[in-house]
């Protein structure tokens, strides 16, 4: 039985590799679309098992392993920026502030999904508007969750981390691992 991994994400794809763990990717067609209210958590873990399951539909025989993290400011859940212009907001508000990064899993196997999903915090420095506009013109914002990569430049960004450092970059990796291995998948 093989581990496909139902994500486009390099980050996913680097630390599954650097876990050591076994995978091929491909990529979910999936629509990612949640009900409008669905709280949080939900719709990470919705998302992630609608990725999962569009894979495992063509691969019944193997595992399938889907993922979505999202960046919750208050009620507010900010995906990945469409223009620079919005991804300055974005850091404007997280500014200074305390968001969530939620992560939502899902592993199908046998035709059967386990989703969970792993909550971590993160505190920004109050930011300058010189500062937003010079990690925009990285460009590094632009296909991340809430318009910024603790992984890359945007580490600057951050003050404080409570929670897994990895379920910031993509995937909670420990805990996926740990599941997999319950599941007899890696």
């Amino acid at each position: 039985m093989a581990l496909l991994l139902a994500s486009a994400s390099p980050r996913r794809r680097e630390l599954l590799t650097l876990a050591g763990v076994d995978f091929t990717v491909c990529v979910s067609n999936a629509d990612e679309s949640v009900p409008a209210g669905t709280p949080p958590a939900q719709a990470a873990m919705l998302t992630a098992e609608k990725k999962a399951r569009a894979v495992a539909q063509s691969h019944p025989e193997d595992a399938v392993l889907g993922a979505d993290t999202i960046v919750v400011d208050g009620d507010a859940v900010l995906g990945k920026p469409h223009s620079p212009g919005e991804a300055k907001a974005m850091l404007r508000e997280l500014s200074g502030k305390t968001h969530a990064v939620i992560t939502g899993v899902c592993i199908v196997k046998d035709g059967q999904a386990e989703t969970f999903y792993h909550e971590s915090k993160v505190t920004f420095y109050p930011l300058s508007d010189a500062e937003i506009d010079a990690y925009v013109a990285t460009g590094e914002p632009m296909d991340k969750a809430g318009a910024y990569g603790i992984q890359g430049r945007g580490c600057t960004l951050v003050e404080r981390i409570e929670g897994d450092y990895f379920n910031i970059v993509g995937l909670p990796v420990a805990e996926v691992v740990r599941r997999l291995k319950t599941a007899g998948i890696a």
